[in-house]
């Protein structure tokens, strides 16, 4: 059984120059552009930039959900472009959580059935404490029974939230946890992703355009037009509004260079 400090000491996902692309011809796309960067086991990582930086492609790579175009992606010491269907759906099922903006809950199940769903598929026992600590964590004592139609959105975004923290994966993938969240909620469920990663070792990486979200983590990391453009480490939320306000006319000073590039010289 690995300890937190295990945890902590190896590394626990890596991108080796991963790509991107969508399209074909002038048409083409590309969301990421021969990234490269690595995750240690046991920290909090936020990634942010622009719009259409890359974000969720990013994110969706390093945890998956879509295969890169070119590059190779490492989780927990497995790459998993040697992985078949049957082995990578075990392996995020086993070793990985993904907070999804769009919540993807079931309709037909109450909210404890989503939460405890993961831990049903997997043939896992649930840890009864670990569960009522979640739920009374993101605010959902009194909304067990209810169907995620009888919910607002924010409240589906804490079921989806819960789910991903009771079958305490090794890695937890966060795409805006709390973009739908007023901001008391918001902290609280921000502090519960902290003591996540201090408390029980798990990797947690956090997309989010909220420079207050990102201050929680232990390093923010910026993406621009698909590529690395910088990260800060022990990040205030100052400091990091102040970068991203930089790095977007950063940004748009390259999109502007790239328009002015023949058809499909951007990419």
């Amino acid at each position: 059984m690995h300890t937190s400090q295990d945890l902590r000491m190896a590394e626990a996902v890596r991108l080796d120059a991963v790509s991107k692309t969508y399209g074909r011809g002038d048409s083409q796309v590309a969301a990421l552009r021969g990234l490269s960067m690595s995750f240690a086991g046991g920290t909090f990582t936020a990634v942010m930039g622009p719009s259409g930086s890359g974000k969720s492609t990013f994110l969706h790579c390093a945890a998956g959900l879509v295969q890169p175009t070119s590059g190779k992606v490492t989780v927990g010491g497995t790459e998993l472009a040697g992985l078949d269907d049957t082995q990578l759906t075990k392996l995020r099922r086993d070793r990985i959580g993904f907070i999804f903006q769009s919540f993807n809950l079931l309709p037909a199940l109450t909210v404890m059935q989503n939460i405890t769903l993961p831990l049903q598929l997997a043939g896992q026992r649930p840890d009864k404490a670990l569960i009522r600590n979640v739920v009374q964590r993101v605010g959902l004592n009194e909304r067990l029974g209810h169907l995620p139609a009888q919910l607002s959105g924010g409240q589906q975004q804490r079921v989806a939230i819960a789910r991903a923290l009771v079958t305490r994966p090794a890695v937890v993938f966060a795409d805006e946890p709390t973009g739908a969240l007023d901001t008391r909620t918001a902290a609280s469920v921000l502090a519960l992703l902290r003591e996540s990663v201090d408390t029980a070792g798990q990797t947690l990486v956090m997309v989010t355009h909220d420079p207050v979200a990102a201050s929680y983590a232990d390093r923010v990391v910026f993406l621009a037009d698909g590529a690395f453009a910088g990260e800060l480490h022990r990040p205030t939320a100052d400091a990091v509004a102040a970068r991203m306000t930089r790095l977007g006319a950063w940004e748009d000073d390259t999109q502007r260079q790239n328009s002015q590039m023949p058809t499909g010289g951007r990419y």
